[in-house]
């Protein structure tokens, strides 16, 4: 069998996380994310470089809980796609991009926390599941002393 492979992004919420609901009426969280950058230097160390900001989303049950989960400042690893597009400007098709994270979680190399990991009940779905427990975050990305409680 063979492995299966997809895009990944990493990097932090740059934006308060937004939520709107799609012509299907599906749930959508839109983000803007950046990118830090670093050059290597001659000597062997490295000089931070300006950060990039990009689009990213997530529908159905990936948004929901994501917009329960994230907020600005976080760190993060996500899987998906990049989707390009077109908008109007001033009356001219510009071409954009964005991420669509099929899945996404907090970046273990930069977020400190605890997982509970009770049982859900048997029989449960993934739409109508309780609650299964409590993580604790402290952010050590790029905003530092965020501190966030999310349930799981």
């Amino acid at each position: 069998m063979t492995l299966h492979t997809q895009l990944s992004l990493s990097g932090f919420i740059a934006s308060e996380p937004q939520h709107s609901v799609t012509e299907n009426g599906d749930s959508r969280f839109y983000v803007r994310i950046g990118q830090q950058h670093f050059r290597r230097e001659d000597d062997g160390g490295f000089t931070e470089l300006d950060p990039s900001f990009h689009d990213m989303v997530a529908y159905r049950a990936t948004a929901d809980r994501a917009l329960d989960r994230f907020a600005k400042g976080d760190s993060f690893v996500a899987e998906g796609y990049v989707r390009s597009f077109q908008v109007e400007r001033d009356g001219e098709a510009v071409e954009r991009e964005e991420f669509v994270a099929k899945k996404i979680g907090h970046d273990l190399a930069r977020t400190n926390y605890e997982v509970d990991r009770t049982r859900r009940a048997p029989g449960a779905t993934e739409r109508d599941a309780p609650v299964v427990g409590n993580m604790v975050l402290q952010d050590a990305g790029p905003i530092r002393g965020n501190t966030t409680s999310l349930a799981l």
